[in-house]
C-alpha cells in the first residue's frame, strides 16, 4: 500500500477502529489491488515473541499443555483441512534473568510472577538448573524449525548494580562503569552455558531495554541508560564478544518509543538514537563495532494511535534510517497498552476480533510505511487481565489451562508466511470508492504472499493486477471472529475479502516484468 493509501486508511479509521466501531455499511465493495514485483523495499529477519514472563513457569507445566502451546507459537505444520498448526515464529527471544527471583520478596518487586531468575549465583558460580522453564521453551522453538534467536536482559545481574536490586533507584543507571566488563563477562558465560545446556546458540544478545524510562517503582525487572552509558556499556560488550570469540550481535537499544530514535525526546540524553549511535563522528558512535548489529531496534508503544500520527511518525522514522547506509529497523517488542486516543484501551483481555484487527494495524504500519525489516510481539504468555499476550494461561506455576486469541493467529498471518528474507514489494490499492484495506505483498524467490487487512462491517471483492507479470495465486488464509487462519483456495486473479478479517494470499511469479 502507498503511503496516500495508507493515510486516507489513518484519517478514516481514526473514528471507525475502536472496539465495536467498525467502518460503515456501504463502503469500496470492490476494489483493484495493483502489485509490482519489481519494486522492492527491506528484507524481513523474522517476526519473534519473547517467553517473559510467564514462561518460566508454563514451561514446567505438563507436557500434553506445553507442547500444545509450542505448536501453537512455532510450528510450521498443517493440521489436515490445510490450516497451519501454529503461527510459525521465527525468532524466540530469550529472558535472561537478572535474579529477583532469587531474592524473593526482598527483591522490591511485588509481583513474583515479574521476577526473574538468574544463572549467576552469589559466589560467582553458575547454576544451569536455573530458569529451566525458559530453557524447555528454546529447546521446543528449535525442534519445530525455528533458527534465530535472542537473549535479553532488562537489567544487570543484581550482583552487578549499585543498589544491589534488579531494579533503579531514582531514575539513575543501576550498574557502574567499572561494572562493565562484569557484566559483559556474565553474557559470554550465559551464551556458552546455554549453548551447553539446550544447543541453541543466541544470534543477538539485546543487554538494554527502554532506557529512557526510570524502572524505579518496583513494577519489574529494569535499568535506565542515557545513550553516553548505552555506548560505554556496548563497547565493553563488544570488545569481550571479539576476545572470547562469540559470534552473537549486540542489537541496540530497544527505545521506548520510536520517537527516540528520530528526535531528541523529552529524557535528557536519551534521544535521536539512530544518529547518535550509527552516524560516524557521533561521540557515541558505536555502529563501526565488532559484533554491533546494523540494526536500531525501538518499541511502538504510545506512537499507533491516532492513525494519521503513527503514519507520520513512522514516515519521519523511516527517512532518517534511510540516512545511514545499511541501517535496518526492528519493532521488537509490543503490546496494545494505554487507551490508545480512544481507539482501544489496553485493560482487559479480548480473546476476539476486535484487537486483532488493531495489532494487525500497527504490524501493517510498522511493515509499510516505517520499514521494518522485524517485528516482535511482548509476551507470548500472559497471566493478566490485559491486552498483552498471543496465549493466556491461568497465573498458576504448575498446571493451568490455556487460551489462543486471535491475536495470536492475526499474527500469524504475517509471521507463518512471510519469512525471512522476505523482500516488501509495491502493494497499492489503486480503485473502487473510498477505500479501507490495508495490503502489503512479499517475495521470497519465486514465492509470493499478500496479506490484507479488513476492518470494515462489509466483505470486499479484490481483483490482483501484477501488470506485466505473470502470477499464480493458489491459497488462502483466513482470520475472523470465527476463522484462525482457515485454508482456502484461490483462482483467477479475484477474491472476497470477508468484513472483519485479516486474509493471507499465497501464489507463485511464472513471469518477473
Amino acid at each position: 500500500m502507498t503511503r496516500i493509501s495508507t493515510i486516507k486508511f489513518a484519517l478514516l479509521m481514526v473514528t471507525c477502529l475502536a472496539l465495536g466501531r467498525p467502518v460503515a455499511h456501504g463502503q469500496a465493495s470492490e476494489v483493484t489491488i495493483d502489485l509490482d514485483v519489481a519494486k522492492t523495499y527491506q528484507t524481513i529477519s523474522n517476526f519473534a515473541a519473547s517467553d517473559a514472563w510467564a514462561g518460566q513457569f508454563v514451561g514446567n507445566w505438563p507436557d500434553a499443555k506445553r507442547e500444545k502451546i509450542a505448536d501453537l507459537l512455532f510450528s510450521l505444520d498443517n493440521n489436515a483441512d490445510g490450516s497451519p498448526k501454529g503461527i510459525g515464529l521465527s525468532l524466540w527471544r530469550f529472558n535472561i534473568g537478572g535474579g529477583s527471583t532469587q531474592q524473593g520478596a526482598a527483591s522490591g518487586i511485588r509481583d513474583e510472577w515479574r521476577r526473574a531468575e538468574s544463572f549467576l549465583n552469589n559466589d560467582g558460580g553458575y547454576n544451569w538448573q536455573n530458569q529451566a522453564g525458559q530453557i524447555w521453551f528454546l529447546k521446543a522453538a528449535k525442534k519445530r524449525g525455528v533458527n534465530q534467536f535472542l537473549g535479553f536482559t532488562n537489567t544487570p545481574p543484581v550482583q552487578f548494580t549499585s543498589n544491589g536490586k534488579a531494579y533503579a533507584n531514582g531514575g539513575k543507571v543501576n550498574i557502574a562503569p567499572d561494572k562493565y566488563d562484569a557484566f559483559a563477562g556474565y553474557l559470554v558465560n550465559t551464551i556458552k552455558g546455554i549453548e551447553k545446556t539446550s544447543n541453541v546458540k543466541f544470534n543477538y544478545i539485546s543487554p538494554i531495554n527502554e532506557p529512557q524510562w526510570d524502572w524505579s517503582d518496583g513494577g519489574q525487572e529494569g535499568c535506565p541508560y542515557t545513550n553516553s552509558e548505552v555506548a560505554g556499556l556496548v563497547r565493553s560488550i563488544s570488545s569481550k564478544f571479539n576476545e572470547k570469540k562469540i559470534g552473537s550481535r549486540i542489537l541496540v537499544a530497544e527505545a521506548g518509543s520510536i520517537n527516540y530514535l528520530f528526535t531528541k525526546g523529552d529524557k535528557a540524553g536519551k534521544g535521536n538514537q539512530v544518529s547518535d549511535f550509527f552516524k560516524a563522528g557521533s561521540p557515541n558512535y558505536i555502529g563501526n563495532l565488532p559484533n554491533v548489529s546494523h540494526t536500531i531496534a525501538a518499541h511502538s508503544y504510545f506512537t499507533t494511535s491516532p492513525l494519521a500520527s503513527s503514519v507520520k511518525a513512522r514516515k519521519a522514522l523511516a527517512d532518517t534510517i534511510a540516512q545511514v547506509k545499511g541501517l535496518n529497523f526492528w519493532q521488537s517488542e509490543y503490546c496494545i497498552l494505554g487507551d490508545n486516543g480512544g481507539e482501544i484501551n489496553g485493560n482487559k483481555r479480548d480473546l476476539g476480533i476486535n484487537a486483532a484487527l488493531y495489532l494487525a494495524s500497527v504490524i501493517h504500519t510498522d511493515l509499510a510505511v516505517a520499514n521494518a525489516s522485524a517485528w516482535q510481539w511482548w509476551t507470548a504468555l500472559s497471566a493478566y487481565d490485559y491486552k498483552d499476550g498471543l496465549i493466556y494461561v491461568d497465573k498458576n506455576k504448575t498446571d493451568g489451562n490455556f487460551y489462543s486469541s486471535k491475536m495470536l493467529w492475526a499474527l500469524g498471518n504475517y509471521s507463518r508466511f512471510v519469512r525471512p528474507g522476505a523482500v516488501r514489494v509495491a502493494a497499492n490499492v489503486s480503485s473502487g470508492s473510498i477505500n479501507h484495506l490495508l495490503v502489503s505483498a512479499f517475495k521470497k524467490g519465486k514465492a509470493l504472499t499478500l496479506v490484507i487487512v479488513n476492518p470494515s462491517a462489509d466483505a470486499v471483492t479484490i481483483k490482483l493486477n501484477v501488470g506485466a507479470a505473470k502470477v499464480q495465486f493458489a491459497s488462502s488464509y483466513l482470520t475472523s471472529q470465527n476463522a484462525e487462519l482457515q485454508a482456502g483456495k484461490i483462482s483467477g486473479s479475484s477474491s472476497v475479502i470477508p468484513a472483519r478479517s485479516v486474509v493471507t494470499i499465497t501464489g507463485s511469479i511464472k513471469k518477473s516484468i
